[in-house]
């Protein structure tokens, strides 16, 4: 394993060494985009290998994964997406959660328990909250995907991308369940309580049970590795990148200096997040998620109701571009890829990064955590992400500021701020704070999942530990004043790596997943699993 983790590191720090022996005058962001290029080109090119169709049309080899792992999971489990909704909600509001313990007294005060504020029962394993978890892991989805890459996908596909969209997002909901049930079922706890979990240990430890120790533990070693590079690039500098271009847009400032301030100020309040580990994390990012959530929806709505009348056309446009097109292949093939790829860059259903969130609630049942993932797809993408979409649709029903199927010199952030401008004057103002507090979010989130894989491959230790938080804020002040788009393509392409992995360890695991969700359901229904509320 050691041989193969060395010769996987040689190839990724290419880049570095080619680098390392470029003295040329250039600027550094423009050498690092430089050396980053090839192996960019190359880890992309086997990652979105694509089938063609014709027409000019071509499938992501990822795309089908993705999409087909989720309609087996949907099908398998008997449409878990809907048949446990409700019963996500009742344990996301502490239905079936033990009360908090009961603070004990020496002496006439009172002793609290460590970490009182997110545990309930004493013997319950796990360091947040399902609500935590669920809105950690949600602050890595709800973002920029929703905002710009929406509007990049109506732009390209037309209105009919919704629909493909909302059904990606729905199927994807299936998907979630079953990484983030595994995600508690093989997690690890240490001596302090702090939880280690995600795709790393339920592909080690899950494959071995099954007499596949060799392939589980080259599939968990693959994963951390990916994982780590996309939360360095896609998971950060992107989005302190673009963050830093809201902010500088906003103050019509064009200075890289000023990018390089906002890198700084963002890494110190990241700093200081990270630090805590995922309790601090969950406690930040349970109070952005929803207030950034509401007032965006809140506005989308207001939106909305001021175009009432447009609504049932947007509808219509919805529903007859996502079956028409110019030919059968090159309109309808078209618009559902459209769809459904920005549905998987939006919520990640598939490529397991939530599960390694999740592994940390506080519970004795596995399946509990996956009920409550399933919300997420559902947040993200058919509420939010639809949202969008009808804002876009509706504020441009006569072509006002947006040809569809053009989408040249497109910027998705730009192309939403419009459409709300056009019904909440300025609102792009407000916009550019929820764009910095969503990337704020997610990047808390994102050096979760890369320190979790970092300590898998290097070890449970402190100095692993700071050594990943510090290069993780490094990299926030170099997102932020540098323009390096082969890095952030190289990064994202090793993010969609994480899919391959993933995708066959959890449906090698579904039967695993099945017997979690009978004992979990049998345990409501007979009374072990006791109600609260």
């Amino acid at each position: 394993m050691k041989q193969i983790l060395s010769v996987l590191f040689s190839t990724l720090l290419l880049p570095f060494a080619a680098f390392a022996q470029d003295a040329t005058a250039k600027g550094l962001d423009e050498r690092i985009n430089e050396a980053f290029k090839p192996a960019a080109d190359l880890i992309a090119k086997i990652v979105f290998f694509a089938i063609p169709i014709g027409d000019g049309i071509s499938i992501p080899v990822v795309l089908i994964i993705l999409v087909g792992g989720a309609l087996y999971f949907t099908l398998y489990f008997k449409f878990v997406n809907f048949t446990k909704f409700k019963l996500a909600i009742d344990v996301v509001r502490g239905k079936y959660t033990p009360p908090k313990q009961t603070p004990k007294t020496a002496g006439g005060k009172e002793i609290l328990d460590d970490n009182i504020d997110t545990i309930q029962a004493d013997n319950i394993a796990g360091e947040v909250t399902h609500f935590q978890a669920l809105t950690a892991a949600l602050s890595a989805t709800v973002g920029l995907g929703n905002i710009a890459g929406v509007a990049i996908a109506i732009a390209i596909g037309g209105p009919g991308a919704t629909f493909w969209m909302i059904l990606a997002g729905l199927l994807g909901m299936s998907t979630k369940f079953v990484e983030c049930t595994l995600g508690v079922k093989y997690r690890e706890v240490g001596p302090d309580g702090t939880v280690y979990g995600g795709p790393m240990y339920y592909l080690s430890k899950g494959l071995g049970e099954r007499g596949m120790a060799g392939m589980g533990k080259f599939l968990a070693a693959f994963f951390a590795l990916m994982c780590i590079g996309g939360s360095f690039g896609g998971g950060n500098m992107f989005q302190s990148n673009q963050a830093a271009e809201m902010f500088k847009s906003a103050l019509q400032i064009e200075s890289s200096f000023i990018g390089t301030l906002f890198g700084v100020v963002m890494a110190i309040l990241v700093g200081i997040v990270i630090i805590g580990g995922i309790k601090r994390i969950g406690s930040v990012t349970e109070k952005i998620v929803p207030f950034m959530a509401a007032i965006y929806v809140g506005a989308a709505l207001i939106i909305l109701i001021a175009n009432a009348g447009k609504i049932p056309a947007a509808f219509g446009m919805i529903f007859g571009g996502a079956f028409s097109g110019a030919s059968i292949v090159g309109g309808v093939v078209g618009v559902l890829i459209q769809g459904f790829r920005r549905a998987a860059f939006s919520n990640e259903a598939g490529v397991g990064s939530a599960a390694i969130a999740h592994a940390a609630v506080r519970t004795d049942h596995p399946a509990s955590e996956g009920i409550v993932a399933l919300l997420e797809p559902f947040v993200d993408t058919v509420v939010i992400c639809t949202m969008t979409a009808l804002v876009i649709i509706v504020t441009n029903i006569d072509g006002g500021f947006l040809t569809y199927g053009n989408a040249e010199g497109l910027n998705g952030v730009a192309l939403t701020a419009t459409a709300f401008d056009s019904t909440i004057p300025y609102f792009s103002y407000v916009l550019t704070i929820a764009v910095i507090l969503f990337a704020f979010s997610t990047m808390l989130s994102w050096s979760y999942y890369g320190l979790q894989s970092w300590m898998y491959l290097f070890g449970k230790s402190k100095i692993a530990e700071n050594t990943y938080k510090v290069l993780f804020c490094l990299f926030v002040v170099i997102g932020a004043a540098a323009s390096l788009g082969a890095v952030v393509d190289f990064s994202d392409a090793m993010v969609f790596a994480m899919v391959f992995p993933n995708i066959i360890g959890i449906l090698i695991l579904s039967p695993v997943v099945k017997d979690e969700l009978a004992k979990y359901v049998n345990g409501i229904k007979s009374g072990d699993i006791k109600s609260y509320k």
